[in-house]
């Protein structure tokens, strides 16, 4: 079965849905990205995958096409310091709710990468494990919030090149590990994972 025709059979059973995914739980700094999106069936869009799945160049080029097609879409980024506050868990849960919340049109339906529901929507929720491989408006989501946390590290390293942050997107990687511990950290590292790592005693 197509992810198309997967968002056929939840159409069919509940109406208008919304695929939610979200992008950067693990990286030691920036932002988690949730997003939400609505597709028009009437307007299918040829290549949507799971964006770990899509080269770079594929998912920028599949923003704008969803950006452009679907019938709403919306993107939340919660900062770090929501995240040491919160944890990452709640941080994306609360991010994922304000991403349904901002759609334009609302959905009858919402149906959630992962193995939960956030806490506090108004409409019926379900979930589907790799969703964004099964569905094509969870696949969506996971392009417009993996693009938007990308770009947002480039943007930060264009600001802090001395962290590379353009290479590693702020991933736990050698490189990144020994830039914090060259540098120290900015006001954009997520204190509370550095803590449990040793590399912050605040």
């Amino acid at each position: 079965m197509s992810n198309y025709e997967f968002d056929a059979q939840v159409r069919a059973q509940y109406g208008v849905f919304c695929g939610v995914d979200e992008a950067g739980r693990g990286p030691l700094c920036g932002p988690v990205c949730c997003a939400a999106v609505i597709f028009d069936p009437e307007k299918p869009i040829e290549g949507i995958n799971d964006s770990k799945k899509l080269s770079e160049k594929k998912r920028e080029a599949l923003y704008d096409v969803i950006c452009e097609n679907a019938l709403a879409w919306n993107v939340v980024l919660v900062g770090p310091e929501i995240i040491d506050r919160d944890n990452i868990l709640n941080a994306t849960m609360s991010g994922m709710r304000q991403a349904v919340e901002g759609l334009s049109v609302q959905p009858e339906y919402v149906l959630v990468d992962g193995n939960r529901c956030p806490p506090g929507l108004t409409v019926p929720c379900g979930f589907q494990v790799k969703g964004d491989g099964v569905s094509a408006s969870i696949g969506a989501a996971s392009i417009l919030a993996k693009v938007t946390r990308d770009r947002f590290m480039r943007a930060l390293d264009e600001e802090y090149p001395q962290y590379q942050l353009a290479k590693h997107k702020g991933y736990g990687t050698k490189l990144h590990y020994e830039l914090i511990e060259k540098y120290g950290i900015q006001p954009f590292y997520r204190r509370s994972f550095l803590k449990k790592l040793g590399y912050w005693d605040g």
